[in-house]
């Protein structure tokens, strides 16, 4: 080791590493010496000489005074060409090189005139966010500083044309070095959220686009620095990525209890960059458009976006009539919107919504519970979304339990994600997989509960999330039966995985013991068999390879069929719906207002969330128009049970309304009526909606409709089970289908889980009468096409 490197060790120490603002000290004690052993060096490479319009600088880390005991020194010899021949500047660089070489320090060395410097800054994009740091230090300063200006001015001047070349930068070194606060060994200089992107922050501030976040974010960044010094401390090398073999050395000089604490706080801190530069990048590309597009004043741009919610320069904001102070539910109405859209909450928002609203009463209103459900039905929008909430306090408040797993690392050669970013994968991955299962609702609940067991000294992490997701399921109001089926597939969500890798899946006693641990429900089963996969291909390629998915699927069939086998019931294959047999009692007002032709409309609201009873002479086309009505006003049908009695139509809907209204509006009432009496003038609102674009905030966009037949459910009607992604006027589309396939809907029973319907359909011939089954067929393909045209 040579006495330069020991001198830069000796000035790291080890004592003050635990001590809180020690780094800063630290850094700036080695960026001393550094200045002062190359100034030494100049002199000695002078030899006596004055060398006009030649100078030595440093970019990177010395110059920013934050390089660790074993960085790479990165230096540019700068000088005027009318000074030193070329020649000569060669030489003179030889004799500034070579002694920094021999004393084993890692250089990084360039020659440049100013013009150079220039010129390599236009052509490269690194070069030039680095030349943004360029300090003088040894010779002609004035050299430096028409080096260091220059290149600032230009990098303002060309803000716009190198803004998109940055964005795309970054998007790319995050790809491919993936987030530093998710991985179990992370690169702290190239993830994202790591030393790279605060280089990024300040080459945005220096063009003068936007201003960036202090205070939180200079604080996570000097807690990287500090994990950054320890590893060239424990390692003696200058490495920038924390493996497994390190952690432990690694936290002990930090003063940490054990790795996983260490991890926690990196994870944390990296979470903090990562999130203030994806924002003020955004809001640079935001401030150029502006500059760029503006004629004359320039007024803000809002597109609606539902409940509220407006899109403004790729973020989600709050319109002015939102009303924060007295609804608890505004911030999942406003995440489910955003999350649906794929954009993120703006900053402002999210400040606003958790220092505002208040807090969700318990248990949950209905209304919430749906909302949640379509929250994490979302899709790969809920990453970018449930980011802003946690970082804002939000889903701490929602889910208290959240704390103890945020940031926890996993060092399991398996997962390649912290467990809180590894729940909300596995919760991404099941939102593909929500037209397999009857209940998706209760999927996404498992999915983003399966591992919140993880905390520091639980014995079996599956047995301890089955009592926190149980208290969780409490507090958020979930029936007793869908609270039980969620805490098993908590408590088992390892048991067919495990099975099937372990034990002979063709073996009865294999079979039995995977029936038991689903209760003998092949409901549970499937959600067990979509759970296993989103888990396993959330952890990585190597807890899910096409080996093990094969011997899953193979004991989930073995296992289904048994079950199948011993119920006479079509139990997994749908919400079926047995129709009661059953009269219609009416009270005197009820029938004197349907005598006279006026159809009976009755509405009432409970917590946000709104039965609507409608009975009328039946007509074709009634079950449609209401439908478009409802999705006219923004609704979203929770559940409905529409059928036909004693030739009147007898409606019921569930719906939640678009801004949480209670009592809703009297013109719904009088629509309805309007509607139930065939003047079909209200729907034309349902166009406009559609025109807008607002969606609702059930939508989104995963696999194709599925529709099927339900062989001898019914013995005079015949049965038709819809699976599809919900949108405003899905229900009227198929409405009118079935109508312009001349059949008749006797009943239709409608619900709605987490963004998707699933919808059962009694239908006949007019007049009565099972369909063919060349008409069935033909009724299942239109149905489909219907629900899959955009």
């Amino acid at each position: 080791m040579t006495d330069v490197t020991s001198r830069r060790l000796d000035l790291a120490g080890t004592r003050t590493f635990a001590t809180p603002g020690a780094g800063q000290t630290r850094r700036r004690a080695l960026a001393e010496f550094g200045f002062g052993w190359l100034q030494e060096l100049w002199r000695e490479a002078c030899a006596g000489r004055r060398h006009e319009g030649v100078a030595l600088a440093a970019v990177g880390s010395l110059a920013r005074g934050d390089g660790g005991p074993l960085s790479d020194y990165d230096l540019v010899l700068v000088h005027h060409p009318r000074g030193l021949s070329g020649k000569e500047v060669g030489a003179f660089a030889d004799k500034l090189w070579y002694p920094i070489w021999d004393a084993g320090v890692r250089l990084d060395h360039s020659v440049r005139t100013v013009a150079d410097c220039r010129a390599v800054a236009s052509d490269d994009l690194s070069a030039a966010v680095g030349l943004l740091d360029l300090t003088h230090v040894a010779g002609d300063a004035d050299v430096v500083n028409a080096a260091r200006s220059t290149v600032a001015h230009d990098w303002r001047a060309n803000a716009r044309t190198r803004l998109g070349e940055m964005q795309d930068s970054v998007v790319q070194r995050h790809a491919r070095q993936g987030d530093l606060a998710h991985l179990i060994e992370p690169d702290l200089k190239e993830a994202h959220g790591g030393l790279r992107d605060m280089s990024v922050l300040r080459a945005l501030t220096a063009a003068w686009l936007t201003d960036r976040p202090h205070g939180e974010v200079d604080e996570a960044y000097e807690r990287i620095l500090d994990v950054r010094d320890a590893i060239h401390v424990v390692t003696g090398r200058g490495r920038d990525r924390l493996t497994r073999d390190d952690q432990d050395a690694c936290a002990a000089l930090l003063g940490y209890t054990d790795a996983d604490d260490l991890l926690t706080d990196l994870s944390t801190s990296a979470r903090t960059i990562a999130y203030a530069v994806d924002g003020t990048l955004r809001r640079a590309m935001q401030s150029q458009r502006a500059r760029t597009l503006r004629v004359g004043p320039r007024r803000p741009q809002l597109a609606p976006l539902g409940y509220g919610l407006y899109r403004h320069d790729g973020e989600a904001v709050l319109g002015p009539s939102a009303d924060l102070s007295s609804d608890p539910i505004i911030p999942m109405r406003a995440a489910v919107v955003a999350a649906r859209s794929g954009i993120p909450l703006s900053p402002t928002t999210l400040k606003n919504l958790a220092a505002t609203a208040p807090g969700l009463p318990e248990p949950w209103p209905e209304v919430a519970r749906n909302l949640f459900a379509d929250l994490l039905a979302s899709g790969p929008g809920l990453v970018t979304v449930w980011e802003g909430l946690d970082l804002a306090g939000v889903v701490e408040r929602w889910i208290p339990e959240w704390q103890a797993v945020r940031s926890r690392p996993q060092r399991n050669a398996v997962h390649r994600h912290t467990v809180d970013r590894h729940l909300i994968e596995t919760v991404v991955a099941a939102s593909g997989m929500v037209r397999d299962v009857a209940r998706p609702d209760l999927l996404m609940l498992a999915a983003v509960l399966h591992d919140i067991g993880k905390v520091p000294g639980s014995q079996d992490h599956s047995v301890t999330g089955a009592e926190l997701a149980d208290t969780v399921l409490q507090r958020m109001g979930v029936t007793d039966a869908d609270r039980r089926i969620v805490v098993s597939l908590v408590r088992e969500h390892l048991t067919l995985v495990e099975l099937a890798t372990r034990r002979d899946p063709e073996d009865p006693a294999t079979i039995t013991a995977l029936s038991d641990a689903v209760g003998g429900s092949a409901t549970t089963l499937d959600l067990l068999r979509a759970l296993t996969e989103a888990d396993a291909s959330a952890a990585g390629p190597k807890a899910w390879s096409d080996w093990r998915a094969g011997l899953v699927q193979r004991l989930y069939e073995a296992c289904r069929t048994a079950l199948t086998a011993q119920s006479n019931q079509t139990e997994g294959e749908g919400a079926l719906v047995v129709e009661p047999i059953e009269t219609l009692s009416l009270s005197d007002d009820a029938l004197d207002l349907i005598a006279s032709g006026e159809p009976y409309v009755t509405v009432s609201s409970l917590g946000g969330a709104h039965r609507i009873d409608i009975i009328d002479r039946d007509r074709a086309g009634l079950f449609a128009d209401t439908a478009g009505l409802l999705a006219a006003h923004g609704f979203v049908v929770r559940s409905a049970i529409v059928r036909t009695v004693d030739g009147l139509a007898v409606n019921e809907w569930w719906v939640d309304s678009p801004g949480g209204e209670t009592p809703l509006p009297p013109v719904i009432a009088r629509d309805l009526v309007r509607v139930g009496k065939g003047d079909r003038s209200p729907l034309g609102k349902l166009q406009r909606r559609k025109s807008s674009g607002v969606r609702s905030p059930g939508s989104g966009s995963v696999d194709s409709t599925r529709a099927m037949v339900i062989s001898s459910a019914s013995e005079s009607a015949t049965v038709i089970e819809v699976r599809a992604t919900d949108r405003p006027g899905l229900l009227q589309d198929i409405g009118i289908t079935l109508a312009r396939a001349s059949l008749s809907v006797r009943s239709a029973h409608i619900a709605t889980y987490a963004g998707q319907t699933l919808d059962t359909f009694y239908v006949t011939e007019f007049g009565g009468g099972q369909l063919a089954p060349a008409r069935a067929a033909q009724a299942v393909a239109m149905i489909i096409d219907t629900c899959d045209a955009d």
